[in-house]
């Protein structure tokens, strides 16, 4: 059964690969563009292409300097589907915006300029950014990775180009070890095989638009043991406590997986405390049963200390810890260093920690790791942490809610690094 849910999906490239044009051909060519924006647009210089461009860098400072700065989100849809782009920046000085905008994505399209590549001596030699941004895409665990291939129509020889840098994107991502979800040669600025087909014999693929239209959406598990952030208690109309009339107190969050039902055993974390669901709220109803990625309140049968921070779980399915090995992508001018003290945000709760040690770092360019004594920013290491008081921490792998974190400086209050736990 085909997916309808809407498909988040990231866009990376280094500078001047083409990015917010093939953003603003996506948005032009499926006509989700304002009326006004298309005059301008068409208001340019007569016999001028127009500059797709400007339909997204929306900040003064990214329009002077012709470099996206922020992430911006765009939406359109197709008569089959409906998207949501973040546009992310490509410049490694702001390496952090991209890991925010991976974080929630379903998809990665990396852009490749050919035109930067020396494509006629095998094997090509990719940009560290093309190489840097899949990295970051894979660690995050988005689902699906593509490399679209820019700018095919600015070379001699495009056949030649396209098989050289295809061959060398292969390599790559078999060494790191991604499952690329799809390769394709595409011309942003004249809408080659990006929503009509490449007019070329030796491609007969589907456009991006037809990939990403059959890309899955993240699935959240439903099944097996529940796990809910609380994101805030309150207090609110009801009778759960067997008709004593009190009001009950609801845990509200997102569930992150598995579901939940009146009469289910919960534990409480990290504190450890055991209780029976009483009721299960919805937009503040009683309802039979939520699952995961529906937002709900739970009921407990008698009274806890529950709150903001804490977790719900199935009985006995977490081990919290104050020791874990995790990936660190460290986003800080300042470099990470082992013995320092940071805050450490995991769900809705803080708490301190402390980088007790640095394994290695990962050289971009070999995929190897490098002994490493600290970690400069945009830099990728395996590090292990140190908490002050115990956390349910999961591997990221199975549960990208419990097993993110993030690093915050606590001199600075600058957001330092992403911590995934686990493999």
């Amino acid at each position: 059964m085909s997916d309808h849910r809407a498909l988040r999906f990231l866009t990376a490239g280094s500078v001047d690969d083409g990015k917010s044009t093939l953003i603003g051909r996506l948005l032009y060519d499926s006509r989700a563009i304002l009326a006004d924006q298309l005059d301008a647009l068409n208001n340019r210089a007569a016999g001028a292409a127009p500059d797709l461009s400007l339909l997204t860098d929306g900040l003064e400072a990214e329009r002077e300097q012709g470099i996206t700065i922020d992430v911006a989100y765009r939406y359109f849809a197709t008569p089959h589907r409906k998207f949501i782009i973040a546009d992310a920046p490509g410049h490694e000085q702001y390496t952090r915006n991209m890991v925010t905008a991976a974080a929630g994505s379903d998809a990665a399209v990396v852009l490749v300029d050919v035109t930067k590549l020396d494509w006629r001596t095998r094997p090509v030699r990719l940009l560290p950014q093309t190489r840097r941004h899949a990295l970051l895409a894979h660690l995050l665990r988005v689902p699906s990775v593509v490399f679209a291939v820019n700018k095919i129509d600015a070379v001699d020889d495009p056949q030649a180009a396209w098989e050289a840098t295809r061959d060398a994107l292969q390599t790559f991502a078999t060494e790191a070890g991604i499952a690329v979800a799809g390769m394709l040669p595409v011309s942003a600025l004249n809408g080659d095989n990006v929503a009509r087909p490449l007019d070329a014999p030796w491609y007969q693929g589907p456009t991006l638009l037809e990939l990403l239209e059959a890309l899955p959406t993240t699935q959240e598990r439903t099944d097996g043991a529940l796990l809910q952030p609380v994101q805030y208690v309150a207090r609110e109309p009801g009778d759960a406590g067997g008709g004593t009339g009190h009001q009950p107190r609801v845990a509200w969050g997102r569930i992150a997986h598995g579901g939940v039902r009146a009469g289910d055993p919960v534990q409480i974390f990290p504190g450890g405390q055991t209780a029976v669901v009483a009721e299960v709220r919805r937009a503040g109803d009683v309802v039979p049963h939520a699952i995961a990625g529906e937002s709900a309140g739970i009921v407990l049968d008698r009274q806890i200390d529950i709150s903001r921070g804490d977790w719900i779980a199935s009985p006995d399915s977490l081990r919290p810890t104050q020791r874990f090995e995790a990936t660190l992508a460290w986003l800080d001018p300042e470099a990470a260093q082992v013995g320092r003290k940071y805050w450490v945000r995991h769900g809705n709760r803080w708490a301190q920690a402390r980088l007790a040690s640095i394994d290695h770092r990962l050289d971009i360019h070999t995929l190897l790791p490098t002994e490493a004594h600290e970690l400069a920013v945009n830099e990728i290491g395996r590090v292990v942490v140190e908490l002050q008081q115990p956390l349910p921490v999961e591997p990221y792998g199975s549960n990208r809610v419990g097993g993110a974190m993030i690093m915050v400086d606590p001199a600075s209050n600058r957001t330092s690094g992403a911590l995934l736990a686990g493999g």
